[in-house]
């Protein structure tokens, strides 16, 4: 996917808005001419060709001198663009159409041979040149004003959306902590030895994820850095009865996501898949690219989904309605959900995340980081089949 073009510095028009300004212009300066040519001045095409030459070289030196004078308040005040302000606009227009017209005036007369006479020799050529300067110079400044609101209105939905996001991030985390505290609370009575084996995981997990669960992207290899050492957590609990595995391919690591995308769905596994059958299961992480998607999916050989879904009672859902709630978010219909049956020998359920393929990797940090925890069972120690023992 390329990336994105960086955005226009301020008070630059975009190409279409340049499109319809010079359109504008061409208009304005055409009826002008054919008003000049019905008012007696002879040659139609003349006319409309000089109005050009003249209305052409009035905007550029006004909407020119609009970007360098804002631009200069810019940098002294920290506002000037798209429009400085008629305070500083009015030296630019007087100048900017004074100038125009001998600009175009002289080269009226070096490429059709029309000698026109200076702007303040006549009158009407004073009063016709300086009407269509204001008239046109309105114009300029609606089309700023529009692009400063367009530019803000922007920014506040990019606001908007980020608030939203850090919302829908900061219920995920108490959601998963309150979730692991009733299960060592369970766990304290059975087995005071494991309990406190997993609240010494839990302190390590809660340092290494609540600090990166505040930023709004984070490499996809630091994704899979913090489902494992969440598994690690629950095969403390579960012990034989859990068995994982975690496949990151190497070229796919450092490309950005958004945080606590797996963990939910591994969390459901869990919770819906694996615990409630006696003999466990299995949970397999995996991440792989399709076309311009990246594809992340869980696999759990639970209980599966249930035939005829009831509605969820209080509390249940939550993980995964906040997934779907931050990808519409960040990429609208581009990015998706889907829970379905495994439909295999094993039974389960598939969680499978589609987002769009993300355009640049970021910088990888991979202090700390463990690359065996996402090759396979048999090469990750920390999210492989657990050894340690468990009640039945």
């Amino acid at each position: 996917m390329p990336a994105a073009l960086a955005p226009l510095p301020a008070g630059f028009y975009s190409a279409r808005q340049l499109a319809t300004v010079v359109g504008f212009n061409q208009l304005f300066c055409s009826a002008i001419g054919i008003a000049i040519w019905l008012a007696g001045s002879p040659g139609l095409v003349a006319n409309i060709v000089v109005s050009m030459l003249i209305g052409n070289s009035v905007w550029l030196l006004v909407d020119g001198g609009r970007w360098l004078v804002g631009r200069t308040l810019q940098r002294w005040t920290g506002q000037g663009l798209p429009w400085p302000g008629y305070r500083w606009m009015l030296p630019v227009i007087v100048l900017g159409v004074l100038g125009g017209y001998e600009i175009g005036r002289r080269l009226a007369g070096l490429l059709l041979g029309v000698q026109l006479a200076p702007m303040f020799s006549r009158g009407s050529t004073l009063i016709v040149t300086t009407v269509a300067g204001i008239a046109a110079t309105l114009f300029w400044h609606a089309t700023a004003m529009l692009q400063k609101h367009r530019a803000e209105a922007e920014a506040a939905q990019r606001q908007a959306a980020e608030t939203q996001l850090r919302l829908l991030q900061s219920q995920l985390e108490p959601h998963m902590l309150f979730n692991t505290l009733a299960n060592l609370r369970v766990l304290i009575t059975l087995d005071p030895p494991r309990a406190q084996q997993m609240l010494d995981r839990l302190i390590g997990f809660l340092r290494s994820t609540l600090g990166a669960s505040r930023v709004a992207l984070h490499p996809l290899q630091a994704e899979f850095d913090r489902t494992a050492d969440y598994l690690a957590l629950m095969a403390v609990r579960m012990g034989p009865r859990l068995a994982t595995e975690l496949d990151l391919p190497p070229e796919l690591a450092a490309l950005p996501v958004p945080p606590l995308l797996l963990q939910p769905l591994v969390e459901n596994a869990i919770q819906h898949g694996l615990e409630p059958q006696v003999a466990g299961g299995r949970i397999v992480v995996h991440a792989r690219q399709e076309g311009n998607a990246l594809v992340l999916t869980v696999r759990d050989t639970g209980r599966g989904l249930p035939a005829a879904p009831a509605p969820a009672p209080p509390g249940r859902g939550f993980g995964t309605q906040q997934i779907r709630e931050r990808l519409a978010t960040l990429h609208g219909d581009a990015a998706r959900l889907e829970l379905a049956a495994a439909g295999d020998a094993e039974g389960g359920t598939v969680a499978t995340l589609r987002l769009p393929m993300p355009a640049a990797p970021l910088a990888e940090d991979r202090a700390g980081a463990d690359p065996t925890i996402h090759r396979t069972a048999a090469t990750a120690p920390a999210a492989s089949s657990a050894t340690h023992s468990a009640p039945p």
